[in-house]
């Protein structure tokens, strides 16, 4: 018999009920932290610091000494940067345990059949924008989130629609000149600032809307659909590239290929995201 199990054997009943506790004690917490920084870039930040870590490692087993003690230096500065860097998780972290929000369950999943709604409404309200020339900026959330942004903006977690969205953007009102951004089937929030592209190759005739939809799509994998208030032009930016000159039939191409799995099969799109 291996000594694992003369230990187990030898666990009062008391003590397998006190490690089961504790385990998943700590295992829910761990699970309910990572729910909660889902939507935020500190995931980001978290791969790479296993990418570093990983590193570390197979510089330990390669014994290559150099690039260990590099990356041996780097503890005392992570232990000094993290709570910096991660201070706005902490602060909703906190905030989420003083309102009770910590054992909330997480959001539903939004298969493909929705999401053909969601570019359907979100065609039809840039069009209807256009023709108007009213700008837009409608950010659809994918892998990763956008809370940091959210935030900025004023919570709606209304249904995505045409009628709603066209609503939004109307001149004079508090959210003509901020993003919309839609998280599954919800506009989850509206009036947000987003980041601006500092690319210096940017023609010197995009406005404001165009250089926000190219700077999100520069740090996220959002995909952005701005209409112009000059012009009506609808446009699409994605992985740092902007698609102009759009009508109807090719935007709801694009979007379909951008949000759409090939082949038409039933894929899921998560709310809350890595």
């Amino acid at each position: 018999m291996s000594p694992l199990w003369r230990y187990l054997l030898s666990l009062h009943f008391l003590d397998i009920f006190h490690i089961a506790l504790d385990v998943g004690v700590v295992s829910f917490v761990i699970y309910k932290f990572f729910m909660l920084i889902k939507g935020t870039r500190a995931v980001q930040l978290i791969k790479g610091l296993l990418v570093l870590f990983l590193a570390w490692v197979v510089a330990q087993w390669l014994h290559l000494d150099t690039i260990s003690w590099i990356l041996s230096q780097l503890k005392l500065m992570f232990v000094v940067a993290l709570p910096i860097v991660f201070q706005p998780e902490l602060r909703r972290i906190l905030e989420q345990l003083g309102r009770g929000k910590f054992f909330a369950r997480p959001l539903k999943v939004l298969g493909a059949e929705d999401m053909e709604r969601l570019i359907n409404e979100v065609v039809k309200a840039a069009v209807s924008l256009s023709r108007k020339k009213v700008g837009a900026l409608i950010v659809i959330e994918r892998e990763i989130g956008l809370n940091d942004y959210i935030e900025t903006g004023l919570r709606l977690d209304a249904l995505v629609s045409a009628e709603l969205l066209i609503n939004l953007f109307t001149p004079l009102t508090p959210f003509h000149d901020g993003a919309a951004i839609i998280r599954g089937d919800r506009v989850v929030a509206a009036g947000c600032f987003l980041p601006l592209s500092e690319s210096p190759y940017l023609s010197k005739r995009l406005g404001t809307r165009h250089r926000a939809a190219l700077g999100l799509s520069e740090i996220s994998d959002a995909v952005v659909v701005v209409v112009s208030e000059e012009t009506g032009t609808i446009s699409v930016a994605e992985g740092g590239k902007l698609t102009r000159f759009l009508e109807e039939k090719t935007l709801k191409d694009l979007l379909e290929n951008l949000l759409l799995p090939p082949g038409g099969y039933n894929n899921i799109l998560w709310p809350w995201r890595f």
